[in-house]
């Protein structure tokens, strides 16, 4: 019920920056967490980045001090800003949002078709 349309990938050098954006369409369900997550090459899909509906977030490791993520509920929209890209950063990243149908009383997951973004030199 709820589309996911993700934006902002590309390629950039390292130490560059970009912006990635994920809305979220649909009507009859309520979003509760918002997440970005990737996948490289030969690797398991891994989370990047989450928030909540009252704004609380966390990162992975690597990407502490560097990603940031935020969300407008207004616009039913989570951004990724990543800063200081670097080649291990390369992956599609895709947008993931856990939303409870307004009819029942379980959660859902929605994945977008994700992005590609690659930091090369």
């Amino acid at each position: 019920q709820v589309q996911l349309v993700e934006s902002g990938g590309g390629l950039v050098q390292p130490g560059e920056s970009l912006r990635l954006s994920c809305a979220a369409s649909g009507s009859g369900f309520s979003i509760n967490v918002m997440g970005w997550y990737r996948q490289a090459p030969g690797k398991q899909r891994e989370l990047v980045a989450q928030i909540t509906s009252d704004g609380i977030t966390n990162a992975a490791d690597s990407v502490k001090g560097r990603f940031t993520i935020s969300r407008d509920n207004a616009k039913n929209t989570v951004y990724l800003q990543m800063n200081n890209l670097k080649p291990d950063d390369t992956a599609v990243y895709y947008c993931g949002v856990r939303t409870k149908p307004d009819r029942r009383d379980s959660f859902e997951f929605n994945w977008g078709q994700g992005t590609q973004v690659t930091v090369s030199s």
